[in-house]
């Protein structure tokens, strides 16, 4: 690109920066409407600049003031989470309401040769109706020249695949920061130059850039506090900088519905949630029940060597970790009560962060106490007990005690629809110790009032340690009555069942759909196919699927999505990324069928079949890609509004378009309104 091209592009990104400061914010002044009429929905608008936007030369010292007129009279709204500066000043301005405009007070030092932008987002609003005046920025350099360069972009939600607003994007200049092969301590140790902040719709456009190379960072800043916070606050990054005066040529148009600016994204950010640093220690034992003990570990994966107890056998206690990261475990002792002392000692050899940091091995004690509580209703239970005892003992009367309620604990419906597929679940208080399976009784009662017994067992979930599920050759039109004798399970307390008794029906296939999809795989790739209701919650996923079909039986009727994993390291969920490492969240991605759509109606007892070729849905993302989905999403939104529209019928509609300045959330901004490309 030669120097005259680079002129011209920066002198027509600075036209659309001026010209959307202005322009999209001006109207005719009205004159006052008579009480009860149509309601106000127009922002104010600016009269006067003091001193005068994208100014120049300004100093860097001293506490400078900046104040802005409107046609009415403002309020400040929400300021601290609204309002912030490009670059970010040490001390943040102040902003306070003066007659009909607001004083901005700098308290910093200001950078030198350096262009400043205060961004109010949404935080300025009329006196009366509250009507946002949205992307309000004051732009001053104290150098001789205003940065004029642009970009734009957008940000995802890298597991759910959709829309993250009011991220804040960092840009670093390339040549200032460090670029250690290993680790990126980018964001950590240095300050962004330029910070843009993403609408609601996701869409950012970064304004005053210099010509040069950009690493580029978002971060949904959950504090307000322009920190990144691993853990806490999602972050994306991309690989390698980006220089705008090199992007391709994008659009830019004024979104009219929610008066705001929006933009052909060139970049692509998938943000996702980083795990945080802890350092590793054994932060708290205890032993709530007799048989039971736990251990804290304050960060995920503790190296454990062993785990031993004064006067209990290696054999005698099993270890079930809590958690996918295993920081907290349970310890289950299976040895007689008789034999448990009140206070358990033991020790816990592990590996433990020293005060620089450095994983080293260590060995500490473990002491255990347990004592039993009564409460009140055990104790008034325990008196009664002992006066009817003793009345006995003084009439002449033989006493016996009554059998005490068990203290066996599970939790299993004893009643409700059985889905085949996945069987009847139950969860133990303890670990089991004994279960009799051929003890267990179910049977069914067909239509005909015939009843046969079927075999059904107990079978332990592979993953979770108190987890088992009650097999049995399910099927339709029958009345099942499970019996579960008293005494056929006994757990690791020596507890032992009552009588249990069930009664269930199973799911009819001809009250669900079934929904069938045939995969198109991109070479060894496997994915995760999940099936979502319309709101996007997971009611089913298929694990480790490559070209083939996919099938989901007993599928509720009403509307289902699709969510793709690329499961690239096979461990059949997905994984999120590493900033530091540089690691990018695995792809997920919406399914979309040829016609644009992403929601599907099911009905009860039909087939659905779906065909899904992983080379399109995962196919390089490009600035056309993505405008393409995001203009669909659009439409699929702007669809549902107007059905919602036609529902509400002509009242609520008129009320909708009095206020329909105010925006909403979500998808990608129609193009409605002026549409501009300064590039072409």
């Amino acid at each position: 690109m030669n120097s005259s091209c680079k002129h011209i592009r920066a002198v027509s990104r600075l036209l659309v920066a001026l010209f959307f400061a202005s322009a999209f914010f001006c109207r005719c002044a009205s004159t006052m409407v008579p009480t009860g009429g149509p309601r106000d929905s127009l922002p104010p608008v600016i009269v006067g600049m003091t001193p005068d936007n994208f100014s120049t030369d300004r100093p860097t010292t001293g506490h400078g003031r900046i104040y802005i007129e409107f046609d009415e009279f403002v309020q400040l709204k929400d300021q601290q989470k609204e309002f912030f500066t490009s670059p970010q000043m040490k001390k943040k301005p102040t902003l306070s309401v003066r007659g009909r405009g607001i004083m901005i007070q700098l308290r910093d030092t200001l950078l030198p040769n350096t262009t400043y932008a205060l961004n109010f987002g949404s935080a300025l609003r009329d006196n009366n109706e509250g009507n946002p005046l949205h992307s309000m920025r004051y732009v001053f350099s104290t150098g001789p020249e205003i940065d004029s360069m642009i970009m734009s972009g957008y940000t995802a939600d890298a597991y759910k695949a959709d829309s993250v607003s009011k991220s804040f994007i960092w840009f670093f200049p390339a040549d200032s920061v460090g670029n250690v092969a290993e680790y990126d301590s980018t964001i950590f140790k240095y300050k962004p130059a330029v910070i843009a902040r993403a609408e609601n719709n996701g869409v950012f456009i970064a304004q005053n850039l210099k010509p040069i190379p950009y690493r580029v960072y978002a971060v949904k800043d959950v504090n307000d506090n322009q920190m990144y916070e691993p853990g806490t606050d999602r972050v994306g990054f991309l690989e390698g900088a980006f220089n705008p005066a090199r992007m391709p040529d994008f659009a830019i148009w004024y979104d009219s519905l929610r008066q705001y600016v929006s933009a052909e994204p060139q970049l692509y950010l998938r943000m996702f949630t980083d795990r945080a640093f802890r350092r590793q220690v054994l932060s708290q034992s205890e032993r709530p029940q007799q048989h039971k003990a736990m251990l804290y570990f304050s960060a995920a994966r503790p190296q454990i060597d062993s785990i031993r107890f004064e006067g209990i056998p290696d054999d005698g206690f099993i270890i079930d970790p809590q958690t996918v990261g295993r920081d907290t475990l349970a310890v289950w002792f299976t040895v007689p009560s008789a034999q448990l002392p009140d206070t358990i000692r033991g020790s816990v050899t592990y590996f433990k962060h020293d005060s620089v940091n450095v994983l080293q091995r260590v060995t500490e004690p473990l002491k255990l106490p347990w004592r039993m509580v009564e409460t009140k209703e055990q104790q008034r239970e325990r008196e009664k007990l002992e006066r009817d005892r003793r009345k006995a003992e003084e009439a002449g009367e033989e006493w016996i005690e009554p059998r005490k309620p068990s203290l066996f604990g599970f939790k299993l419906p004893l009643s409700g629809e059985v889905n085949p597929e996945n069987h009847l679940a139950v969860d133990f208080d303890y670990p089991l110790a004994r279960v009799d399976s051929a003890a267990l009784l179910l049977t069914v009662t067909s239509p005909d009032n015939s009843v046969e017994d079927l075999p059904v067992r107990l079978v332990r979930d592979t993953a979770l340690l108190r987890r088992w599920y009650l097999r049995a050759p399910w099927k339709p039109d029958g009345k099942y009555t499970l019996t579960i004798p008293a005494g056929a399970i006994t757990d690791i307390a020596g507890f032992t069942n009552d009588s249990i008794v069930g009664k269930y029906t199973v799911l009819a296939p001809e009250k669900h759909a079934t929904v069938i999809v045939n995969v198109k795989a991109r070479d060894s790739m496997r994915y995760i196919v999940q099936l979502l209701d319309g709101s996007g919650a997971l009611k089913q996923e298929s694990r480790d699927v490559g070209s083939g079909s996919v099938r989901f039986n007993y599928v509720a009727p009403g509307e289902i999505r699709f969510r793709i994993i690329e499961d690239a390291n096979r461990n059949g969920k997905w994984d999120t990324g590493d900033v530091v490492l540089r690691r990018q969240p695995e792809r997920t991605e919406m399914f979309v069928n040829d016609e644009g759509e992403e929601t599907f109606s099911t009905k009860a007892n039909w087939d659905f079949e779906f065909e899904m070729d992983m080379n399109r849905i995962f196919a390089p993302v490009t600035m056309e890609s993505l405008s393409r989905l995001l203009d669909e999403r659009e439409l699929r939104r702007l669809r549902r509004e107007e059905e919602k529209r036609a529902k509400e019928g002509p009242r609520q509609n008129d009320s909708r378009d009095r206020q329909s300045s105010s925006g909403s959330p979500g998808g990608f901004g129609g193009r409605s309104g002026s549409m501009f490309n300064p590039m072409r």
